[in-house]
C-alpha cells in the first residue's frame, strides 16, 4: 500500500504530505471517498465547517479500520465565526466525531458579520457579503492561540492569507502558523509568496493543485509532454511539481480510481521529475499563463497579485 511521506510542521508535529480534499463533495460521495481513500493508504484528510458535509466524512472515518491516531484530520473555522473560533471549533469536532483536530485553520482573512442575514454568507441590503469592519484578525488569532493550548487542536494555521494579511496577524501572534492552504498550481504558483511563508516556517499547502472542473492544466502542454516522457497521468505531474518543491497537497475527488493514482502517481512523479522539469513548470504562468480559479467577491483588498479588483 502507498503511503504519502511525511513534512515536519514548525510545531514537530509531522503531516502527510498528500491529503484528500473534500469541497464541494456531496454527501453520499464524500462518504465513500474518505473511506475508498483510508483504505487506499491516504491518512490525511481536508475538511472545513463551509463545505458542509463534516458529519460524512466523519461516518466514513468512525467505519475505518484505520486508528484515528494515525489519521490526521483538518478542518477551517469560518468567516462568520472568527470572534468565537471556539464555537465553530466545538460544531465541527461534533460534526466529525472526534475529540480533537490535527490542525485547524483560519478559512480567509475576512470577518463576516456573525449575526448577519446568513449563517454562511452574511450580506447588506445592497448583496455585497457583510464585512465586520471591527473585528481584527489579530483577535482571531488569539482565539486559534487558545484553542491551541486547551488541546482541542495539535496545531493551527490560515488558509488563503497574502503576506499583507499575514502581517495582520505575526506581529502579535505568540504561535506562528504552521501552514498557508492556498491555491496553488502551475498557473498560480504565488512564488513570492511562498518564498515569504516558507521564510517564517509556515508550510504552504496547495488546496486546488489541479486548478478547477474541466482545468486547462490538464491539457497544458507542457504537462501533457513532460507526463508523456515519464509515462504518467498529467495529473501525476501537477501534484507531484508541488510535493516535489515540499508543499503539502489536498486534491479533491470522489472517484476511486482518481483517489489512488493522486496518491500513487504523485510518489511516482515526485521519483521521476528532475530540476529541469520543475524549472520549465514553474514559468509556466510567468510564459502568460497566470490564473486563478477561485477568487469570490470579498469586498476588500486581501492583498494577493493577480487578483481581480473588488467591483462595487
Amino acid at each position: 500500500m502507498a503511503t504519502s511521506p511525511l513534512i515536519e510542521l514548525n510545531n514537530g508535529t509531522k503531516i502527510p504530505a498528500i491529503g484528500l480534499g473534500t469541497w464541494k463533495s456531496d454527501p453520499d460521495d464524500v462518504s465513500n471517498a474518505v473511506s475508498y481513500a483510508l483504505k487506499s493508504g491516504y491518512r490525511h484528510i481536508d475538511c472545513a465547517w463551509a463545505y458542509v458535509n463534516e458529519k460524512y466524512v466523519g461516518n466514513a472515518i468512525h467505519v475505518s479500520d484505520v486508528p484515528r491516531s494515525e489519521m490526521f484530520i483538518t478542518s477551517k473555522v469560518w468567516c462568520t465565526y472568527h470572534s468565537r473560533v471556539e464555537e465553530g471549533l466545538d460544531q465541527t469536532l461534533s460534526e466529525l466525531g472526534i475529540d480533537y483536530l490535527d490542525l485547524y485553520l483560519v478559512h480567509w482573512p475576512v470577518p463576516l458579520n456573525p449575526e448577519g442575514n446568513h449563517p454562511v454568507f452574511a450580506t447588506v441590503p445592497v448583496g455585497v457579503r457583510d464585512i465586520d469592519p471591527s473585528w481584527k484578525l489579530s483577535d482571531t488569532w488569539k482565539q486559534m492561540e487558545d484553542v491551541l493550548k486547551k488541546g482541542k487542536v495539535k496545531a493551527i494555521g490560515v488558509a488563503n492569507f497574502s503576506e499583507a494579511k499575514l502581517a495582520e496577524i505575526l506581529p502579535t501572534a505568540e504561535v506562528i502558523p504552521a501552514v498557508n492552504q492556498l491555491e496553488l498550481h502551475v498557473y498560480n504558483p504565488q512564488h513570492k509568496l511562498t518564498e515569504y511563508i516558507k521564510s517564517k516556517g509556515i508550510l504552504p499547502q496547495a488546496s486546488s493543485p489541479l486548478g478547477s472542473v474541466n482545468s486547462p492544466l490538464l491539457t497544458d502542454e507542457t504537462v501533457v509532454k513532460i507526463a508523456q516522457k515519464y509515462s504518467l497521468n498529467a495529473s501525476d505531474v501537477l501534484i507531484g511539481y508541488l510535493v516535489a518543491k515540499g508543499f503539502s497537497v489536498v486534491p479533491k475527488s470522489v472517484t476511486p480510481s482518481r483517489i489512488a493514482s493522486n496518491l500513487t502517481g504523485t510518489l511516482d512523479a515526485v521519483k521521476n521529475l528532475t530540476p529541469a522539469d520543475i524549472e520549465e513548470l514553474d514559468g509556466l504562468a510567468a510564459a502568460g499563463k497566470q490564473r486563478r480559479f477561485v477568487t469570490p467577491p470579498w469586498p476588500l483588498d486581501l492583498g494577493f497579485e493577480n487578483w481581480p479588483p473588488y467591483k462595487t
